[in-house]
């Protein structure tokens, strides 16, 4: 049975394993709104389907399959639909967020082959497997602050369930990392050859299990045969002490102090990072991740809801479209390309704790929410 659109592959191969290829190359696979409500209508229906399995996942690069997993969302139609009021792009939240819900708690082995660029909504779409490939192409990275917005799409969960402060650290900087430190960091389970991928992919349609459980036992005999990596050493990956540190600063300009004070290269890298993100966002941002570490899923998805409504109609700060922190990252980054966002308020020194609780005040009450049905 084929579920194609020219975006996302689908199919069941023979013996039951559900193939899914991103197929959007030349925007790296970032997400459209098609993508997403392709990928959910052929995940419901494999879920319930008896002859299923299993799920892949496999992206698209510029030399055919694997070379790039996804970029995250598409940022460009972001930005568009923010200046023209489209509703497609209140749909595009509630739609994506749901989805990775249910890759999350997907009751069939789900396994994420995430090579080269793995960003934001390629994230959402590969945390939630069981099984998470990563390659040494693999880039690996949260960067949402870089363009005025917040690590959504489960981020908040996910990156708070780090070791240590690390997913304060990611969070805030968007700092990419590689497969030595997604697995180090908790974010992968396995590192392959690039080159092994077609192999696997082949591999893959060739066990034949009687069920999910039986199929995951056969797969991981699979793995452990192909000899692939799987402990990595985490020594070189972890964050240096003073700036794990740092980053369990209770405020933004707690963190920052703590880094001015530590006379190392890194720290001094990570202060100018911090420096040319979104001030306002970094605020948010920081309550988020430790507000998510007390947050099973669902709660976590339904708060980044609202927060992703408040960063493109910020009516507590009588801000909206191109007056929003988010439509001016994404233009400074990707429309105009210049580089220079015009923040505001400009400094982390300048953000008040009454400008940032209200994006933690939901717009709908709960039996209205958008994502009032995810458990």
């Amino acid at each position: 049975m084929h579920w194609n659109t020219p975006e996302v592959g689908a199919e069941v191969s023979a013996n039951g394993v559900g193939l899914l290829t991103l197929n959007r190359p030349k925007a790296l696979n970032a997400l459209s709104l098609p993508m997403v409500r392709a990928l959910a209508a052929v995940l419901t229906a494999w879920r319930d389907d008896p002859a299923v399995q299993a799920v892949a996942i496999r992206g698209t690069g510029k030399q055919g399959p694997f070379g790039a997993f996804c970029a995250g969302g598409d940022i460009r139609f972001f930005h568009q639909a923010a200046l023209q009021g489209d509703p497609a792009l209140e749909d595009f939240f509630t739609e994506e967020y749901a989805l990775n819900h249910l890759i999350f708690s997907y009751p069939k082995p789900y396994i994420a082959f995430m090579d080269g660029i793995v960003m934001g909504g390629g994230m959402g779409i590969s945390q939630g497997a069981s099984v998470r490939v990563v390659t040494e192409h693999t880039k690996m990275a949260m960067p949402e602050t870089h363009i005025g917005l917040f690590p959504d799409v489960g981020g908040g969960y996910f990156l708070s369930r780090c070791p240590g402060h690390v997913g304060e650290y990611l969070a805030l900087t968007g700092h990419v990392i590689g497969a030595a430190e997604a697995v180090a960091y908790g974010l992968a389970d396995v590192v392959a050859p690039a080159e092994a991928l077609p192999q696997a992919w082949t591999a893959l349609q060739q066990i034949e299990a009687p069920n999910p459980q039986a199929f995951a036992a056969a797969w991981q005999r699979w793995m452990d045969g192909a000899d692939w990596n799987r402990v990595v050493s985490a020594e070189a990956c972890l964050l240096t002490a003073e700036v794990e540190a740092a980053f369990g600063q209770p405020t933004v300009p707690a963190i920052v102090a703590a880094l001015e004070h530590t006379p190392t290269e890194g720290a001094a890298k990570t202060l100018e990072v911090l420096r040319t993100r979104s001030p306002l966002m970094l605020h948010v941002v920081l309550e988020q991740i430790r507000r998510a570490r007390r947050m099973n899923l669902a709660d976590d998805l339904r708060m980044e809801r609202d927060l992703v409504r408040h960063c493109f109609q910020t009516g507590h700060l009588q801000r909206s479209g191109a007056d929003s922190e988010t439509v001016e990252g994404i233009r400074a980054l990707a429309v105009d390309k210049d580089h220079s966002p015009r923040w505001n308020p400009p400094r982390i020194e300048d953000v008040t704790p009454e400008m940032v609780a209200p994006f933690f005040a939901s717009p709908w009450p709960a039996h209205s929410h958008p994502l009032r049905a995810l458990a």
